[in-house]
């Protein structure tokens, strides 16, 4: 490290995914076609619990804001991807790298905030349900949103922030397809004890603390699923929160496995394959998951569908 060039880089070179040129045409549109149909599928959702009038419910209000979210997080990492496949040329400013990492981990933490409070939406649905009206008001559910986007924020800027205190030396080469914390971390040449810190402290608050959060949640869900004793009961319930907990472990499980265990336990081509699954695989899944077990969201997709041309929402 100390004999490295210790002037402020200009710029940073993505590597991408894989380093055969022959097949950046079909990562190119395999990406793409996974962000249209994010995208796509999300931007539905949003549009569907809008128009259906049942669907204004704290369940929904939280979904929606959820899909938002993830049209936000896959735009920021993908076109900047397919932008370098079409153009060949893998360089982001230092000023671009920043920001786009700020609003991957702006947006992440969001994903991260929002599914627990969608686990304490249905804690409270099934758990005390007759004081489910009074609990989860307008008002709550604004709230719980509102500080999900300040708390991720202040996340994502206190991350930023401690990058630019770093030096980047004359090696700007970035083993991933985005500017993500973690090799960002492994380039510099000054000391990234505060940073790897904060990783673990602050970023801990974004990350472990809302997933035992809905540990919790769902533990007091199956206390209650126990003591059901019709069938019926319990399958509507573990449809209610089927959904919600695949997408969970998806998004909780790729992340945790690259930021919180050791760098000495997986390579950075896992990590990037892993980052994949949270960053483009999951938001795609969403809609489906979301959807397709949920009979009054699959009927408010199909009205949507179907509404003649020219309506208004």
């Amino acid at each position: 490290m100390e004999g490295r060039n210790q002037s402020r880089l200009s710029e940073f070179i993505l590597l991408g995914l894989l380093h055969q040129p022959e097949q950046e045409k079909i990562l190119f549109l395999l990406f793409l076609f996974m962000y249209l149909i994010s995208g796509l599928g999300n931007l539905l959702i949003i549009l569907a619990i809008y128009s259906d009038s049942r669907l204004h419910t704290p369940m929904y209000f939280f979904l929606s804001n959820l899909s938002l979210v993830d049209i936000c997080f896959t735009s920021t990492t993908i076109p900047k991807m397919l932008n370098n496949y079409i153009s060949k040329n893998r360089t982001i400013p230092y000023a671009g790298c920043l920001t786009q990492a700020f609003f991957f981990l702006w947006f992440a933490g969001m994903d991260s905030v929002l599914l627990t409070t969608m686990a304490y939406d249905r804690y409270v649905a099934i758990c005390t349900p007759l004081h489910y009206n009074t609990i989860m008001t307008p008002k709550v559910c604004a709230l719980l949103v509102g500080v999900s986007w300040f708390w991720a924020y202040n996340n994502a800027l206190t991350h930023t922030v401690l990058l630019t205190r770093l030096s980047f030396c004359d090696y700007n080469k970035i083993p991933h397809f985005f500017c993500d914390l973690s090799p960002l971390l492994k380039l510099a040449c000054s000391d990234t004890f505060i940073n790897n810190l904060m990783i673990y402290t602050v970023g801990a608050l974004i990350t472990i603390l809302p997933f035992i959060g809905i540990l919790i949640s769902y533990i007091h869900i199956f206390m209650v699923v126990l003591k059901i004793s019709s069938v019926s009961g319990k399958q509507k319930v573990f449809s209610t929160c089927g959904s919600h907990l695949t997408v969970v472990c998806l998004f909780y499980g790729t992340m945790i496995g690259v930021y919180f265990s050791p760098t000495s336990t997986h390579t950075a081509q896992q990590d990037t394959a892993a980052t994949v699954m949270y960053t483009v695989v999951t938001p795609m899944l969403n809609p489906f998951i979301y959807s397709l077990r949920n009979k009054d969201m699959k009927g408010a997709l199909r009205m949507l569908i179907t509404r003649k041309p020219g309506f208004t929402l």
